[in-house]
C-alpha cells in the first residue's frame, strides 16, 4: 500500500491526488510487486511507487496508464538486478 496522505509531494509544489487515483496507484503497485520475490523489498516497492506518484502528478491516473508506468519501472528494476 502506498503511504500517501491527501497530497503528494513534489519539490516546490503540492499536488492533490484524488481518492480514485490513490486507489488506482495502490492496486497497480500491489499487482506489479506480486511479480517480485516475496512481493518486493522496501527499496523496490518505493522505486515503483515514486514512478507512480510522478505519473499521477502529471495527470496519468487510470489503471491502464499507471500499469504501463509500473511495468516500465519493474523492467528497469529487473534490468538493474535490484
Amino acid at each position: 500500500m502506498l503511504a500517501l496522505t491527501s497530497h503528494a509531494y513534489r519539490p516546490g509544489v503540492m499536488t492533490e491526488l484524488s481518492e480514485r487515483t490513490k486507489a488506482n496507484m495502490d492496486v497497480v503497485l500491489e499487482e506489479t510487486c506480486r511479480q517480485l520475490p516475496h512481493g518486493g523489498g522496501h527499496d523496490s516497492r518505493r522505486f515503483i511507487a515514486e514512478r507512480l506518484i510522478k505519473a499521477a502528478e502529471s495527470g496519468h491516473s487510470t489503471l491502464g496508464e499507471l500499469g504501463i508506468v509500473a511495468r516500465r519501472a519493474l523492467a528497469e528494476l529487473m534490468g538493474k538486478g535490484r
